[in-house]
């Protein structure tokens, strides 16, 4: 299918066949094309649980309030977002930039230079948090420079969590089209007892659940709502000449 056709396909299905399974192995390889989404700053604070066990479903739905689309589903798989692990994957971006750069680009020490001060220095002191304290300093401090030349000011605590949620999104946007070109249908969820399906999971309490978005083959158009609706699109776009 060319793009068109897969984003055309693309449906939320409620109502899964269950007499159709998933191969395992492919919805993996969709979750691995997950990762090549775009992300802010390149640090891939995201997790993916690739649920398979059916005891496991059984719980996960019930924690997604019994919907008909987990309860069908074949597979389920959750986005989790890991805003704590930014000092684990500014380590590993810098390993694999010192080694990159010496490969290819080896005389630019000075990319290099900013590259250490942009992952040792810059994301620490943008996603640390403290109580809340850290981000509303970040922010009168970006307020402040802002009165004088552009500056991002959107750096807050609950700034941050949004940007990481954003970059969980599109990963699992790109996770349904990658299953939409094989066939394979999807529902992204946000009605869930976060709580519940993090207590599943085992996760840290700083992690959050972006989305649950269970997976299987659509069960002829019972799944579907019918004929798709969309907002007009002279309602919604605005050309800037």
């Amino acid at each position: 299918m060319t793009l068109q056709e897969i984003l055309e396909y693309r449906r939320s299905v409620r109502d899964f066949d269950e007499a159709k399974d998933l191969d395992t192995e492919k919805v993996k390889h969709c979750i691995e094309l997950a990762t090549l989404a775009p992300n802010s700053s390149n640090m891939q604070l995201w997790e993916f649980y690739h649920i398979t066990d059916p005891e496991m479903l059984k719980k996960i739905s019930h924690a997604c309030l019994d919907q008909k689309a987990t309860e069908t589903a074949k597979q389920i798989v959750v986005f989790v977002t890991r805003r704590d692990l930014h000092r684990k994957r500014s380590k590993a971006i810098l390993e694999f930039e010192k080694e990159n750069t010496a490969r290819n680009t080896p005389q630019e020490k000075s990319r290099w230079n900013q590259r250490q001060l942009y992952y040792n220095r810059l994301m620490p002191f943008i996603y640390s948090r403290f109580f809340g304290l850290l981000g509303v300093f970040r922010k009168i401090l970006a307020t402040s420079v802002s009165l004088f030349r552009p500056m991002t000011t959107s750096i807050s605590e609950s700034d941050m969590r949004v940007v990481v949620h954003k970059t969980c999104g599109l990963a699992a946007q790109t996770f349904m089209i990658a299953m939409a070109e094989i066939g394979y249908d999807t529902c992204p969820l946000e009605g869930f007892d976060s709580r519940r399906v993090k207590k599943l999971l085992k996760l840290p309490c700083s992690a959050e659940i972006n989305m649950v978005i269970p997976c299987g083959i659509r069960k002829g158009t019972s799944g579907i709502r019918r004929e798709r609706f969309r907002v007009p699109f002279e309602e919604v776009y605005r050309i800037v000449e």
